[in-house]
């Protein structure tokens, strides 16, 4: 093997790449919170809604999970303009990581809703708590305890595929990656570089969702 490996362009475009990991941040920080908050209400249709809404949200689970990801955001970006409905790219990548993170965590969070006995509902409820009450109270903060370990790993997959949304020219570490190596041409030094950003922050998320089971879960009285 001759090849000589050669960093000083990916050196030198160093805050380039920092600026590019910190938008992919951004982006996935977004789409966690709005997803898990899709998830909630979704899991929440599904397990206590009327029969119309648990049907709209299996059928929006299924189209989502049997679907590939760059067909959502292509279908999200290129169609909706049709619809009169005109997004940047980065709005657009948004929207599609929101959309189909949802759907796999309304399925996790449903199963930790299920999770929670009969009786620990008609305790809520004979101490006089409204129904929104005996879900924020009694249902939701056990199952998200429940099921915490599997929401973050699908969060941190939905992270490492944020850098599908370069195909749409969304800005974030792939894209800057892209643009890099197509001024340089040193593919494969860039995407080495890139490689083990994407592996470093897989590890700092991990380490911050444990920190926040500690704080959050692992309280005294919480549910572990």
């Amino acid at each position: 093997m001759n090849y000589v490996f050669q960093f000083g362009d990916v050196w030198a475009a160093r805050w380039d790449l920092l600026w590019g990991s910190w938008l992919t941040i951004q982006l996935s920080a977004a789409a966690m919170a709005l997803g898990l908050l899709v998830a909630v209400l979704c899991a929440l249709g599904k397990t206590m809604g009327p029969k119309p809404i648990r049907w709209a949200v299996e059928c929006y689970i299924e189209a989502i999970r049997n679907t590939p990801f760059l067909v959502q955001i292509f279908l999200i970006f290129f169609g909706l303009p049709r619809a009169g409905i005109y997004l940047s790219s980065n709005e657009a990548a948004l929207l599609a990581m929101v959309v189909n993170v949802g759907a796999y965590a309304t399925e996790i969070v449903r199963a930790g809703i299920e999770s929670i006995s009969r009786g620990q509902i008609e305790a809520g409820l004979a101490l006089g708590l409204r129904p929104l009450q005996v879900f924020r109270y009694v249902v939701l903060f056990p199952a998200l305890s429940t099921v915490y370990p599997a929401l973050t790993s699908q969060f941190i997959l939905l992270m490492l595929s944020s850098s599908v949304v370069s195909t749409i020219s969304a800005q974030e570490l792939t894209a800057t990656a892209n643009d890099l190596q197509a001024r340089t041409f040193r593919s494969f030094e860039i995407y080495i570089v890139v490689t083990a950003i994407y592996l470093l922050l897989s590890v700092l998320f991990s380490g911050a969702f444990d920190a926040i089971r500690r704080v959050v879960f692992a309280r005294p009285g919480a549910r572990a």
